[in-house]
């Protein structure tokens, strides 16, 4: 089994996400104690995807995240590098166009897209800011970008118990439920190594976007941010 250094070379990245593909959102849900399905649900909301619209999920794995999209009616590229997750997902959604893609040269063409966006996998990502500028690259003038991902907790005793939580109860509960419970031990360690929101929302400033903001989900568990193209 694959476990990515914190590196993230791509192709470690690439290999453990192909390991866990098969029960990946089961692991999910039981790792985020169902709240994986609400921050979803916030993604969606923020995106506010329409009829016609253009939206690229990017690292979308087996695209459930991107079925609230496709649901409005918006046209959606589910786009991951891992070709596990890939095959799993269009076993499930034949009809969607998964995309094999590298965040960081992305196949699409300049201002294409009305809305990016990208769940949980901007931390996995070795070149975070390239990726960010790739986002802007193929969002249309006035398009948007929505970051969910995971940060850090706003109230400093909850934040003690959350790392705790990350670096010794997440590995043993995914022995239980995950095909490739070493994958979890790179995910804990890679959260606990990734930039707050504020400095995430600097990269992204830094990368182009404009009008940046950010919204704590879970006490900051999670932090959804979000930018425009001028």
């Amino acid at each position: 089994m694959t476990r990515a250094s914190l590196d993230k070379q791509p192709q470690e990245v690439a290999e453990m996400f192909d390991d866990v593909a098969e029960k990946y959102d089961l692991t999910n849900d039981v790792l985020s104690l169902g709240q994986a399905r609400l921050w979803r649900k916030e993604v969606a909301k923020a995106v506010d995807a329409r009829p016609a619209q253009k939206i690229l999920d990017l690292a979308a794995g087996t695209a459930t995240s991107s079925q609230p999209f496709a649901r409005t009616g918006a046209y959606v590229v589910p786009c991951d590098f891992s070709t596990g997750m890939l095959t799993v997902g269009k076993k499930r959604y034949p009809h969607m166009p998964f995309t094999a893609g590298d965040a960081t040269r992305l196949p699409f063409a300049d201002d294409v897209f009305d809305a990016v966006t990208i769940s949980f996998g901007l931390r996995n990502v070795q070149e975070t800011d390239q990726a960010l500028r790739e986002l802007y690259r193929v969002t249309k003038p006035g398009g948007r970008v929505v970051i969910c991902e995971f940060s850090q907790p706003t109230w400093a005793p909850f934040r003690t118990v959350y790392t705790e939580y990350l670096m010794r109860a997440l590995p043993p509960v995914a022995r239980t439920v995950s095909s490739n419970p070493d994958a979890y031990v790179y995910l804990a360690e890679s959260i606990r190594d990734w930039p707050d929101q504020p400095a995430l929302a600097a990269r992204l400033q830094g990368a182009g976007w404009s009008k940046v903001a950010w919204r704590n989900l879970t006490g900051g568990i999670v932090a959804m941010h979000r930018g425009f193209k001028a």
